[in-house]
Parts: C-alpha cells; structure tokens; sequence
C-alpha cells in the first residue's frame, strides 16, 4: 500500500530516523535565543516535521542578527527576535505549530515540553534549567556558537531508552550453510548493496525458516563472532540436526537504557565526545575557555573586545584560575577563542544549530546514540591565515553594518574582498539551498563586481520541502535554481545571484567554456552523481579553480577542498553502482530483496512500457523488427502479441488479465522450475543443487483476501488499463468479486525444458525461427485488422515509465517484489524500503546537508584570503548519528618527474601561440619553442586522441605536419575554433605510454 502523504513528504527523512519518526509529529520543543544557532536548529525541527516548535527571546533583533540569523527580514530589526522569526518559520511547514514566548522561562512553562534547547544563554540560566529538566525527565540540551568556536551538552536524564542505536533497518540474511559443531558456522549470503561486514562482533541474531536444523527456528537471540565478510560463528549447534536449506539469519537490536549527569555536574567532570584521542586536550581548553566566558560576561556585563589583547588575556585569567583543567590550558586555543569570541559567523552557527537540532531527533525517535555529553568544535585556523593573523582592534571594530559579526572575525576590508567574489554554485538541492542561504548571510557576492551564479535542471518537488530551505509548497513544480535565486535575494537583496537552469557538462561547455572558470574565485559542487562531480572536478582542475565539494547519505556527511595548486585534486570518488545483476539470478536464483526488487523493475518495464513502445512502433513501420537480431525480434514479438491479444475493454479484463499474469508468474513458473529441478536434484552426485547461492523456491497459491495478493492485481490492473487506455477502477469489494469468478486451468509442466544456469548459457540458447516466423505472420495479421478498425486509436497503447514518486507504480513493484520473495523464503521489504532500493534513493535529511554546508563555507573564508598554506585547509567527515566530526588536513599534490625535473600534478606550460608572422603558430614553432625553452626534442605532439606530428613517419608526412597551423588538423576532423588548445607530447628519451603524464601545454590561441 502506497505510503501517506506525510510519508511522501518526508520519505528521506524516513529513511535515516526509521519508524521511530512518526513520534516528531507528537512532540514538543522549545528553542531559546533565536540568534544563528537558535534559528538553525528550530528551522531544522520544523522542516524536519516536529509537531510543535516554540520559540523563545526576550531580545530585540538588530542590524547585526541579519549576517547569521536568515529567518530575519530588514523591517524585523527592532521587534522581538523570537516574534520575528515566528511567521518564517511556520511557512517551512505549515504541518507544524510554531509559537512565540517573550517571557520568563518559569518550571510551569518549561514543564510542557519534551525537549528544552537553550542557546545564548548565561550560565546560570543554563543552571537553573539544567537542574529543573533534569529532575522533570525533560531532555535538555545546551548549544553555543562564539566566533570561530560551538559548544554543544545534552543531559536526556537518568533513564534514557535508545530504541535503535545504529544506521540503517538491522540486517537480515539468506542462510546458506550451518555447521554441527561448537561453535557451530553460519554461512550467509551478503546483500548486493552492502559493504565490509554486515554483522559486528557481539551481535544478537535470530533465526527462522531453518530446515533440517530447525531446532534454532524460534530460539531466544543469540550472539555472533565474525569470522569474515559472510561467516558468523554462534553457539553449540553439535547436538542440532544437520542443516538441510534455506533459513534467514536476523540481526536483533535490543532497547538501550543511558544515564546522564546534570549540568551542574558534568561542568566540572566533563564526559567529551571526540573524533580522536589527540583532539581530547583542545576540546578541554575549549570547555574552560566557555566558562571563563561566562565568568568575563558576568564581570564586564560584554563579551570581549575583538581582538583586543588586554580582554583576551583576561580571560585566560579566568580559565586558569577555573582548575577544572585535566590536561595543561592550551593557551593560544583560549587567546584565539577570545579574541573573535565577539563574532557570529553564520557557518559556525548553521554547524552548532544542526547538531543540536539532531539531538533533538534523537531525543524524539529514540533513534542513534544521543551526545555523551560534550562536543566541541572550532576553526580557529582561520585566524593564523596570512592576513588574519594581523589584523587590530581597529580593523574589526563594528561599522553599524549586518556584517558587523563578521567584521568583528575577519575585518573590514576582508569584508569587502567576500563582496568582490565570482562563485558558481552547481545543484540547488538540499546542500545547495544550505550553501545559498549561507552566501547569503555572508554577504558573498554583495558587492561591486561580485557574481553569485546558481544552476540546476530539476523542479521543485514535494519530497524536497522537509530538507530544501529555500522552497515552499508554492514553488512545486518550479525551477529550483530560480525560485533559490528569489530567495538569496530576499535574504539579501546586494548579493548579485543569476538563476541557471542548465547541466554543467560537455554539452554546455559553450556556456561553462575554459574562459567561464577562469574568472571564477571558486565553485561550490551540491551534486548528487559521481559522473557529474567527475566531470566539475575535471574543470577545476584544467582551469586551476578552487572547487568545494559536499555530499551527504543519511546522517553522514562530507566536505573536500581542492585548492590549486596547494591541494591533492579530488580524483575518482569510486564506481558508481549500477544496479545490474546476472539474468539467470533474477529469473531463476534470487537470494535478496534487491534481487526481488530489479526483477520487479524490469517485470515493470515488459508489461507496461515496453509492449506500448513496441505495439506503437510496429504500427507506424512494420519493418523495424526486421532490423533486430533475431533473439531481440521473438522477445519483442512475444510482448507485442501478449498484449494484442489480451486487449481489455474494461475494468473487468484487466482484473482478469492480472489474476492470470500473478497465476503465469508466482505459481505456474516456480512449479516448471521446480519440476525441471526438483528440490532433491543434484548437481553432481552428492551434491545438492538447490544449496549455497541458489534457494529452492515454492509455489504460490492465490488468495483474493491477502493483502498482498490483492495489492498485486489492483496495481497491475490499472497500469494496465492505463497502458490500453481503459478507464479504472478503485472498488477493492468489487475486485475481490471477480477475482472470486476466475477459474484457471490446472498447470501442466513442459518435459525436457532445458534452464540456464548461467548468463553465458542463456546467451548461447538456440533461436526458435520457426516460432520466430509463425509469431511475425500472427503480428502482421493482426496489425491488418487493428488497421482496418474505425475504433483504435492511434497510438495504440500508453508506454508508461517508471516513476518512484508516483504510488501506483510502486504499489506495484512493492507488491510484485515481495511475493517473488515469499516464493523464495527472502524477508520481504515495506513500501518505503522498496521505494528506496528500487528508486535508488539517497537518505537525507536536514541536519546534516546544513551541517555539511557549514564546514563548506569556513573553507571558503580561506579562499577569500588567497590562502596558499596547506595546514590551514580542512577536509571535513561527520556522522551526526555517533556525534563524530573529524577535520583533517587535505593532502598535497602528487608530483612525478619528467624531463629530467620534478613537476606537480597542478603543473603546465603556457605559450602565446602566435607566430612571427602574427597568426596562429606552426606545429614548427611550438617544437621549436618546447626545445628552446626546456631542452625537450619531442617525438609525438597530440591534442586529446588527434596526432599533430609523429617523429616515425616518413619525411614527407613530417614535413607536412610541421607545417600546419596548430588548429588545422581539428578543423578537419570537424572540431569547433577554440581560443585555448591542450597539448599533450612525447619527448626523446621518456616513455611513450606515460604521455599524460607530462605537464600539459596549454597554447592561447590568436
């Protein structure tokens, strides 16, 4: 059955917090202090669709709010931030009651909710609070951004139920083999999108649906050892039955119950949450430099100065006079900290806000370890970039400006430098609309010169709105890159955005040429394929400019910065999957649901696309079966003519069709392959066919009051009646009593029906042509008639396409997928899960694309500054399921040695190729030029796979190279003029095979 609306809004989602987010929908949050921490993680839970947000701030919103707080508009400075933000926040979802509160945060007010968030609030707020949920049972989390540095605490009280502490469904496997022994093997097959070892040490598994050992059908879960990636040892199996076949090995994850220290506690005996043991001192240097914060605010009445030393060293004071300190202060960790502490970056705070928000979550769906209990986080090696590093008091004082944060971080004058930039954003997706809104409040491209470009094909769809910031139930149906722009503008009406709605590609390298990436200052990859990111990664790379590139899978996410010519380019991100598996183990041997699942993707396209196209084809030209080779043409001719002669006329022969298309393949095909390979055959003697990777399958028989019986033929008979153009029906009683009239023929099986056992027998089986010529004289008779008939309509059928968002498709696959697994003992999969392998979805949800976007743009503060030091730059991974983020240095460039010196893979030779004469050079002058300037005699001259000379012809043809202009050989070959040519050559003494690595010759062309 199709999933509900509320499913189809939030179906990634769904995927990355499990059945426990149906739980958002009764819960209730309240957010305090709605600066940009407060604002990101209350426009995360509203998206995310928590059923009642409050907002709390007693404070008014100002100039300043609007470079980190994005739910603010120009005429909201001045109101109450909380009342301000209240009518933003309620249009991202209008499934979610956000309300405001002005006034104090008293027990009775705080004693409604299941979840308190307190950010920007003194210490002893966070105190009083802390102790008062605490001992209420309400989870309480506090989250804090300060300049260049976050601090997030949970305390979900003494008793804390985790209903489902890792990622993902648990994992469940096709038996293949149990060992007699102590400890008995178990042998199971892997699924086909798993990687490394579906089950860990400790495990609690299940099993069912044994034969042979059935004693372990039923028992109490039991733990496992991993042998390998598909050998688990469990107990004593020695006295058990030998295993016969078949059987599903369950993971089991039982409920886990954690306790918390309060707040009052845990600041003094602080549990933190770290990537690696090395960064456990910093993280404690940063936990004193919070509280001696709070001490400064309490005895100043402000924070610190920017970048005034005398303030900065107070505070030192006070974190060393603390002694809370395990490990020795870092001190310039605490001076840095101070010094811009002053500051509100909206990226540090769209980082410190999701993970708050995912928190949250946890603490609502019972889904992933919540924090245990502290988590730092800082990018203070932003501030010892050259120009940074030297900044004064003066050059961040504040100016009155909305970039006043900012300026009190990074300066006046960097400022304006951020105004000047030219940036491509390519994909306004999920981490695309982070990225924007981030630019936005950054005030990238706001000023003179400055160019914001954003492109994407697609259109705003419904499963976008619980993750995509920027759109609206409205924008359904739009251009997304255009309905962003819109909104970056209303954000902030300098940034200069101009809306694309092209692929950046080889087909629009006229638009997005060499000369468009070179005046870029950077480029800002959201892409959601391999391919594409290859080919953005390849442009950056020949054009030498920045490129920063995010992607996320559920709660994980990623952030590379490839950095000419300081950086490692990115390279290959791996091969991507392509669904693809052995047709003999779709059709006769599946072992997975998703080997169900592609079956049913293709059962799809040969019944309700396929025959349509065919059918259509056949009958505007005959003869194009005559160009396929003759396996293609009976395959063809036997769809073509199945649905010929099955035409319905109504509502009541599509039903009949179904039922006898279920009958063909759930019980009729099971029981031929059944009699051709019995459950007893061998497939030598003493060994069992239907063993290892092939599961003996059963018959079906039909039932009109199953649910998935039914769900079967109600889907399959309206995409037929789609296909033939018939109208449906949707009465299930009526349906049930016509499946109750139908009467099929018993099944006889076929002798000597021959099966093929592998991809390459099925290939090599022999062509029917007498069957061929027959079914093509039946087609050409038929299509007379149809010809001849006033009735039919051209075309004849509907092709229909799969489509994962439409419902009745996926009824159908669902439905169609998991009665072939019930034929073969596999665990069947729910709609949702279905709709994620068989539409190859991508898990997502908010927390981690604004997280991820977050770590993107501090890497683009760097790039502002023209950073040219490696040990500045960050490659960010985050897993917000374990609260994990590690930040590490990207590597250098490789280098290689050719012509007798050391080269970076960044490296190339630039010539002006203009001749003595003034035009274009000679393929003469450019070897003459490579050997004036380097030494190098070149053997070989190519551009891309096209030879411009080759030493090992004969004179005259030398000649003749030597004598043509650079470009004349492409424009043989049909190529278009271009300004720039990439030369790649061949010099005496190196090895021909290895012409890519040398410097590339990159030739400007008059």
């Amino acid at each position: 059955m199709a999933g509900s609306g509320d499913e189809a809004l939030y179906s990634r989602q769904l995927y990355v917090l499990g059945g426990g987010a149906r739980r958002l929908a009764g819960a209730a949050v309240l957010v305090s202090g709605l600066r940009g921490p407060g604002a990101q993680a209350a426009a995360a839970l509203v998206l995310a669709g928590t059923g009642r947000v409050v907002l709390h701030d007693r404070g008014a919103a100002s100039t300043a709010d609007r470079a980190h707080q994005f739910l603010l508009g120009e005429s909201d400075v001045g109101r109450n931030r909380a009342e301000a933000s209240q009518q933003a926040l309620a249009e991202l979802n209008p499934g979610v009651v956000v309300t405001a509160h002005t006034g104090e945060l008293s027990e009775a007010f705080l004693a409604s909710f299941q979840v308190v968030v307190l950010t920007e609030a003194p210490l002893e707020e966070q105190l009083r609070v802390g102790d008062f949920c605490h001992a209420q049972g309400i989870c309480f989390i506090v989250a804090d951004a300060k300049g260049l540095a976050g601090q997030l605490f949970c305390d979900f009280g003494e008793r804390f139920v985790v209903d489902d502490p890792a990622e993902g469904d648990p994992v469940c496997a096709a038996v293949q083999h149990i060992s007699q022994g102590n400890p008995g093997v178990v042998t199971y097959t892997r699924t086909e999108d798993s990687h490394g070892h579906l089950f860990c040490n400790g495990d609690l598994v299940t099993f069912s649906g044994v034969e042979g050992m059935a004693e372990l059908n039923g028992q109490e879960p039991v733990p496992v050892r991993v042998l390998d990636a598909s050998r688990l040892e469990i107990g004593d199996t020695s006295s058990f039955s030998p295993y016969l076949r078949g059987g599903l090995v369950s993971q089991v994850r039982l409920p886990q119950v954690h306790s918390y220290e309060p707040l009052r506690w845990a600041l003094a005996k602080p549990k933190i949450r770290v990537a690696t043991p090395e960064e456990l001192p910093r993280s404690r240097s940063l936990h004193a430099a919070f509280q001696a914060l709070h001490a400064f605010c309490g005895e100043q009445g402000r924070l610190p100065r920017p970048r005034a030393p005398a303030d900065a060293e107070r505070v030192l004071e006070l974190a060393q006079s603390l002694g809370v300190q395990q490990d020795p202060l870092d001190e310039d960790v605490v001076r840095a900290f101070a010094s811009v502490s002053a500051g509100d970056l909206c990226p540090v705070a769209a980082i410190v806000g999701a993970l708050a928000a995912q928190e949250v979550l946890k603490a609502i769906t019972g889904k992933f370890l919540p924090l245990d209990q502290w988590l730092y986080f800082d990018a203070l090696e932003c501030l010892a970039v050259e120009g940074a590093a030297q900044l004064t008091e003066e050059d961040c004082a504040p100016r009155g400006s909305r970039y006043d944060g900012q300026i009190a971080v990074f300066g006046a004058a960097f400022q304006e430098q951020l105004g000047c930039q030219k940036y491509l954003v390519v994909g306004a997706g999920a981490i695309g609309c982070e990225l924007l809104k981030n630019f936005a409040m950054m005030g990238l491209a706001a000023g003179p010169g400055g160019d914001l470009t954003v492109t994407d094909m697609d259109t705003v769809a419904l499963s976008n709105l619980h993750r995509q910031l920027l759109y609206r139930s409205v924008d359904i149906s739009k251009p997304k890159s255009v309905v962003a722009a819109a909104a970056v503008r209303r954000m902030n009406p300098n940034v200069r955005v101009t809306a694309h709605q092209n692929e950046v590609g080889p087909a629009t390298e006229p638009l997005y040429g060499d000369n468009f990436f070179r005046r870029l200052d950077g480029v800002a990859s959201a892409l959601d394929t391999l391919e594409a990111r290859a080919y953005l990664e390849s442009r950056c790379h020949r054009c030498l400019t920045p490129l920063l590139d995010s992607g996320t899978e559920g709660p994980r996410g990623n952030v590379l910065a490839m950095v000419p010519p300081v950086t490692k380019p990115l390279g290959p991100a791996g091969t991507p999957e392509d669904g693809t598996f052995p047709l003999c183990t779709l059709r006769y041997f599946p072992t997975t649901i998703q080997h169900t699942l592609q079956w049913a993707r293709d059962e799809f396209e040969g019944l309700f696309q396929l025959p349509a196209e065919h059918i259509n084809r056949f009958m505007e030209d005959p003869a194009f079966l005559e160009q396929l080779p003759a396996k293609k043409a009976l395959e063809v001719l036997e769809q073509v003519l199945g649905s010929l002669w099955e035409r319905p006329q109504d509502w009541e022969d599509c039903v009949r069709w179904a039922r006898r298309h279920w009958q063909s393949r759930y019980h009729d095909a099971i029981a031929q392959l059944l009699h051709t390979l019995p459950p007893e055959h061998e497939a030598s003697p003493g060994v069992p066919f239907w063993a290892g990777n092939r599961s003996c399958p059963h018959p079906l028989t039909f039932n009109p009051d199953n649910d998935t019986h039914l769900e079967y033929i109600l889907a399959a008979a309206r995409l037929f009646a789609q296909a033939h153009k018939v109208p449906p029906c949707n009465d299930r009683a009526a349906t049930q009593t016509i499946l109750r009239s139908v009467v099929l023929p018993p099944f006889e099986p076929r002798e000597g029906l021959q099966i093929p056992l592998t991809d390459e027998q099925e290939a090599q089986a022999p062509v029917d042509h007498r069957r061929l010529a027959e079914l093509t004289q039946d087609l050409v008779q038929r299509r007379q008639e149809l010809a001849g008939s006033e009735e039919v309509q051209v075309p004849l059928m509907e092709p229909i396409h799969f489509e994962k968002d439409n419902n009745i498709h996926m009824d159908f696959i669902t439905a169609a997928s998991n009665l072939r697994a019930e034929n073969y003992g596999i665990p069947p999969a729910d709609w949702l899960t279905s709709k994620r392998i068989a539409g190859r979805i991508v898990p997502a949800i908010i927390t981690t694309t604004a997280a991820v976007a977050g770590l993107a743009c501090l890497e683009v503060y760097k790039l502002v500054w023209g950073c040219q030091d490696i040990s500045y730059y960050r490659n960010s991974n985050l897993c917000l399921s374990d609260c994990l983020l590690l930040r590490i240095q990207p590597l250098p460039p490789p280098t290689y040695r050719y012509g007798g010196r050391e080269w970076s893979c960044w490296d190339r030779l630039e010539l002006r190729a203009v001749g003595a004469d003034g035009q274009e050079m000679t393929v003469q002058e450019v070897l003459d030029w490579l050997q004036r300037t380097y030494g190098w005699t070149v053997t070989m001259l190519l551009h891309d796979h096209t030879v411009l000379y080759n030493s090992e012809e004969d004179e005259e043809t030398r000649a003749q190279q030597r004598a043509q202009r650079l470009s004349e050989n492409l424009k043989d070959a049909g190529e278009p003029p271009r300004q720039e040519l990439e030369l790649l050559y061949v010099c005496e003494g190196e090895d021909a095979e290895d012409e890519d690595t040398c410097p590339p010759l990159l030739c400007s062309l008059p």
